[in-house]
């Protein structure tokens, strides 16, 4: 059985869109992180267990270079569903 996932997201300035990129990278259990304005997609990362260092290192300079031209922004982040994420309120797909 493949693994449901939900999205979850998350309304951010740029001036805080760093901070909560690596405040949800760190928390673990995600999949995937897309940076919108409005309803353009600027900019998608995918993550797998064991990003480290290196791989993690660039998607933050990216990230850095976006938040200094965005204002406000969303950050849509893609999850494996659990008991406890199924029922606070996240989108299931």
């Amino acid at each position: 059985m493949a693994d449901k996932t939900i999205w979850e997201t998350i309304e951010t300035t740029g001036e805080q869109l760093l901070k909560t990129v690596k405040n949800i990278v760190e928390a673990g259990n995600v999949r995937r992180v897309r940076i919108r304005q409005k309803d353009h997609s600027i900019a998608e990362f995918p993550l797998t267990v064991g990003v480290i260092g290196t791989v993690f290192a660039p998607m933050l300079v990216a990230v850095g270079a976006l938040a200094a031209v965005l204002t406000e922004c969303s950050i849509d982040v893609e999850k494996v569903a659990t008991k406890d994420t199924a029922t606070d309120g996240a989108r299931a797909e």
